[in-house]
């Protein structure tokens, strides 16, 4: 078992107990059926159990468009194909159908827990609710009319009330989730944050992923995104920057000085050839770092696996030391660094007596994961999604022997086939 906290701890021949949905305690295997007489047990032998993972940042219903359009740069992807296929296409049936895939895909490669940003976001909660996975959606709040919403007040009007109807859900939290420095306004910013702070909810925001981004701020607003952000008051222990590629030392310093969080997409950020994240920098400014995937239109995988050793092998090479981001390091930002950026460190991302019993275990048995000297270095460096072999959210199983218990999640093909028909003409224009 690696519980995550303490960093770097690995328990052998240990055993978790569950009820009601929470961990009730973490104790040697040998003693657990002495201490909890009649509880159901399951034994895992060659196994390593870990928390769910946590993907801090994901377009979920995009999975609908995996692998349209690709090898493209990110404003002529989004500005030729991505948006004008949504603005055709985008309705609550799309981004249900396109939530349901990507929680299948998430399920099977340990995900327990999504942090969602994109239109009809109680659709997404509705497939996650159904899926029975825990999430975090997104206010979404951009300027431009689409089909869900007409203007920036519509679209945190809209999000609001969902969020209102849905407080009470235990697999649910939420976001303020305005889209990016150049689709969102000084006026919708500054009510953003008046709302972070009255409501204290976390901020979710794409934040200096792009030189042009950069270069477009200081053009329109006389100063770069973060400067932008630090004026508007928007810098804080629940900002969650999403990339954070291009930074400057005395941004790293002023990230770290409030506080706040960095979603850091590795596989996105190099399909788009944003840059390269000074991850490294940021660890050692005690920033907390995140790990997300970004949506399958721009990574193609949602697969925290292979983020976390990408974040970690990107790291290495950016600061030029081999001992950046250690494994340990990685595996705290897929789990319990994701939890913290979320406010939901108190639930999940971790093993621990009190949480959630979100739980993945992994079959360490495959030939490609033999011999294992450290299970951590394996988990981060070795380990792929197809080693997952159960995985539990609030202490309800949901995979077992790599398969979806739930009939629904494995019948969705045909919705795939419908949509990819009604999307081809984008990805061929």
């Amino acid at each position: 078992m690696v519980p995550v906290e303490p960093a770097g701890a690995v328990l052998e021949d240990h055993a978790v107990a569950v009820r009601d949905g929470r961990i009730e305690a973490v104790l040697p295997a040998g003693a657990a059926a002495a201490a909890y007489p009649g509880y159901e047990t399951l034994d895992l032998p060659g196994h390593v159990l870990i928390p769910g993972l946590v993907n801090a940042h994901t377009h979920a219903a995009m999975c609908l468009m995996r692998g349209m359009s690709d090898d493209l740069p990110l404003m002529r992807w989004l500005q030729e194909h991505i948006w004008p296929a949504e603005q055709k296409h985008i309705s609550p049936d799309f981004v249900r159908d396109g939530t349901l895939l990507a929680c299948a895909e998430m399920l099977r490669g340990g995900v327990t827990c999504f942090n969602d940003m994109y239109f009809f976001p109680e659709a997404s909660l509705e497939a996650a609710a159904a899926a029975r996975m825990r999430s975090a959606q997104g206010i979404i709040t951009i300027e431009f009319p689409s089909a869900y919403a007409s203007d920036a007040a519509d679209y945190l009007a809209r999000g609001l009330a969902i969020r209102d109807r849905w407080r009470e859900e235990p697999l649910v939290s939420f976001c303020l989730a305005p889209h990016a420095p150049y689709t969102v306004s000084d006026d919708s910013f500054r009510r953003i944050a008046a709302l972070a702070a009255e409501l204290d909810l976390p901020v979710h925001v794409h934040l200096h992923e792009t030189a042009d981004e950069v270069e477009r701020s200081v053009a329109e607003h006389g100063a770069r995104p973060l400067e932008r952000f630090r004026r508007l008051g928007l810098l804080g222990p629940g900002l969650i920057a999403v990339h954070a590629v291009h930074l400057e030392p005395h941004e790293i310093e002023l990230l770290a000085r409030h506080g706040c969080s960095v979603a850091h997409c590795p596989s996105s950020n190099l399909k788009l050839a944003s840059g390269f994240a000074p991850v490294e920098a940021m660890r050692k400014a005690n920033i907390n770092i995140a790990l997300g995937t970004d949506g399958a239109a721009s990574n193609n995988r949602l697969d925290m696996f292979q983020e976390m050793r990408t974040a970690a092998l990107l790291a290495k090479a950016v600061a030029r030391d081999a001992e950046a981001m250690p494994a340990h390091a990685a595996l705290h930002a897929a789990t319990l660094g994701g939890a913290r950026a979320l406010g939901i460190e108190g639930v999940a991302g971790s093993i621990a007596p009190g949480k959630a019993a979100d739980l993945t275990a992994i079959d360490l048995r495959a030939p490609e994961l033999e011999p294992c000297y450290d299970v951590i270095s394996h988990l981060v460096y070795a380990v792929g999604r197809e080693n997952v072999t159960h995985v539990w959210v609030a202490g309800e199983l949901l995979v077992r022997e790599r398969e979806l218990l739930d009939p629904a999640l494995r019948a969705l093909h045909s919705r795939g086939q419908v949509w990819q028909n009604a999307l081809k003409k984008h990805a061929d224009s």
